[in-house]
């Protein structure tokens, strides 16, 4: 009779087991905000590049599609695999900590730290996703995945070195010329921080703009920000 008992123990264990992983509760961490979004990546072909209005209770989400008024709930089995788009205007305040300068004449390039700042306004598009944690066989966490991604242009003001190097005539003086510099770039969100790469040029506003090597000629540079919306 022993390896009968052990038997029915550890099929009694067994059970227990999978009673409790299919009772396991899910704690949430982070919900989409009530927004429209457009699904682009769903198990449900026939969902793929809708835009709906989510609301987020917890156990599952409630899409409100705006043309139909149709309302449908999708559980967390089925929306586990679906990512979330949202697009937005993005504002940001940037600063470009340093610009690389291409050779000019017998100029190599340069690697410039001078100061830099620049008002950005592009198009901004947010992917949201969930993950399901599982910290024991009775507990999970649910957490909201989200990254972000932008382009647009960006104008500012920076600083940088006047001397005879860097202009086609010589001068009795070297000073820090004020330049106005526009451009194009592509963000990424680091969640703490912005950073993104740009190309831009520069337009000296002093007398020496004409004579500096570097006028209007293109250079590239990273962008850490803020986002202000």
């Amino acid at each position: 009779m022993a390896p009968v008992k052990w038997l029915l123990s550890r099929l009694t264990s067994a059970f227990a087991l999978a009673f409790l992983v299919g009772c396991r509760v899910t704690v949430p961490q982070g919900s989409l905000d009530p927004d429209f979004y457009r699904i682009s990546h769903s198990s449900r072909p026939d969902s793929l590049q809708q835009k709906v209005y989510v609301l987020d209770t917890g156990d599952s989400l409630q899409l409100l599609n705006p043309l139909n008024d149709q309302r449908r709930f999708v559980q967390r089995s089925t929306f586990q695999p679906w990512t979330f788009q949202r697009a937005e205007i993005d504002v940001d305040v940037f600063t470009l900590p340093f610009k690389i300068r291409p050779a000019q004449a017998a100029l190599p390039a340069q690697l410039n730290s001078n100061f830099n700042a620049a008002l950005y306004l592009g198009r901004r598009i947010d992917l949201y996703n969930y993950r399901w944690k599982t910290i024991s066989p009775t507990y999970a966490v649910r957490q909201l995945q989200s990254r972000g991604f932008g382009y647009g242009l960006f104008a500012g003001i920076g600083a940088v070195a006047i001397n005879d190097f860097v202009t086609r005539i010589p001068l009795t003086i070297e000073y820090e010329g004020v330049v106005l510099n526009a451009g194009v770039a592509a963000i990424y969100d680091a969640r703490i921080f912005n950073i993104g790469l740009a190309v831009g040029l520069d337009h000296l506003l002093d007398k020496n703009r004409q004579h500096w090597i570097y006028q209007h000629r293109p250079w590239f540079g990273v962008l850490f920000g803020l986002n202000l919306n």
